[in-house]
């Protein structure tokens, strides 16, 4: 059995399009979770700067995350996203170490 993979996925609106990015984020986590290896799927905003979104992801495997990619809702964030943000997203993959 393979250890599951966390992901934690920064996300930084532009200041005037905060409300749009929302939208397109809190859109990805009801169908995420549902998802056949998506052990949990959090999704944060910054209580001091609001154009800051985090997801924290955790996720059985490799597989899992690559079927999570290829579905046509995060297919179609992704493809809005980049004209919303300040900078490109930052996505870190980690293993549990304890």
């Amino acid at each position: 059995m393979s250890a599951q993979i966390h992901i934690v996925a920064r996300i930084v609106a532009q200041s005037d399009k905060v409300e749009q990015v929302k939208e397109i984020l809190l859109g990805l986590v009801d169908l995420t979770r549902k998802e056949e290896g998506c052990v949990s799927y959090q999704l944060l905003e910054n209580k001091n700067d609001p154009t800051d979104f985090t997801f924290v992801e955790v996720w059985a495997s490799q597989q899992a995350i690559n079927a999570h990619f290829a579905t046509s809702y995060v297919q179609n964030a992704l493809a809005k996203v980049p004209s919303l943000v300040a900078k490109a997203p930052d996505i870190q993959y980690y293993s549990l170490l304890k």
